[in-house]
């Protein structure tokens, strides 16, 4: 059997090497094959060399830990290779180490506590080992894919781990003020909110879909999310809210990902597997 492999992502380069120290006790046979300091690299890193356990900081540059779990769980390609076993790195927070504890997400503390590692290592050989198929009485193979249950886990965990909802705003929301060309240069135009068919986050922005085109709005997602209700807007990825009942039809691929269609939006949108409990019939 070949030595287990392993990828750290922490963007604070004296803490990274002394989780790989630690490592080397708890877990002397394992190997680290890189060493990233930021979210977007941890994912393409990840994908590229397929380690069987992950260990992402919470908080790095760009995408958060979550946030690159969530995109690698969307990339990873699970009929070839078993999704890594994963934990995150967090400073002490009890609030977050019970979101933890409670969502089943293993967490390493830092700077590194070598008792704390040693529970995580021993759940991460137990994962590897039960993610290695093995032929049953009956010669069929069992199934070992866990990324279905590992992207609940997520999702609930990034639910917990949001704080607590906004006070409503004494005046609903009900338009949004888009920019748009005009003669002179950009203007700003008020779209009404029950126009909106889509908002996709994009760079410093969110573009704002409406059946009469295309909008940008310079509010973040995260700061507009709140706003909206949840039972109008669903959130089909991290960075796209759909009406819900504009939805016309959603579409499984070959690979199993889920995409759907807007009325009244001429692009197919992607849903993560993060949300794709909302359309358990498929």
């Amino acid at each position: 059997m070949t030595a287990p492999t392993a990828l750290i992502a922490e963007d604070e380069p004296l803490l990274a090497a002394a989780l790989q120290a630690e490592l080397a006790r708890a877990w002397p046979e394992l190997r680290v094959v890189a060493t990233v300091g930021d979210g977007a690299s941890a994912v393409r890193e990840a994908l590229q060399l397929q380690p069987d356990v992950l260990f992402f900081d919470i908080r790095m540059p760009g995408l958060s830990g979550l946030d690159a779990a969530a995109e690698l769980a969307d990339a990873w390609d699970d009929a070839a290779k078993p999704f890594p076993a994963l934990a995150f790195v967090t400073a002490y927070d009890q609030y977050a180490v019970q979101a933890f504890e409670t969502q089943a997400m293993d967490y390493v503390l830092k700077p590194v506590q070598p008792a704390r590692l040693a529970k995580t290592v021993q759940k991460m050989r137990l994962a590897i080992a039960q993610s290695v198929p093995a032929a049953t009485e009956s010669g069929a193979i069992p199934p070992r894919n866990t990324l279905d249950a590992r992207a609940d886990q997520l999702r609930q965990l990034l639910a917990a781990l949001q704080p607590g909802p906004a006070p409503a705003p004494s005046t609903p929301l009900r338009l949004l003020p888009v920019s748009a060309p005009g003669a002179g240069g950009s203007v700003v135009r008020m779209v009404p909110l029950q126009d909106v068919l889509a908002l996709q986050a994009a760079d410093k922005y969110v573009r704002v879909l409406t059946a009469s085109g295309e909008h940008l709005l310079r509010t973040p997602l995260k700061d507009l999310q709140p706003q909206l209700n949840p039972a109008e807007f669903w959130q089909i990825h991290r960075s796209t809210l759909v009406r819900a009942d504009a939805i016309d039809l959603v579409q499984r691929d070959e690979a199993g990902r889920l995409h759907l269609r807007v009325r009244g939006v001429s692009e197919t949108l992607a849903v993560s597997r993060l949300y794709a409990h909302l359309f358990k019939a498929l």
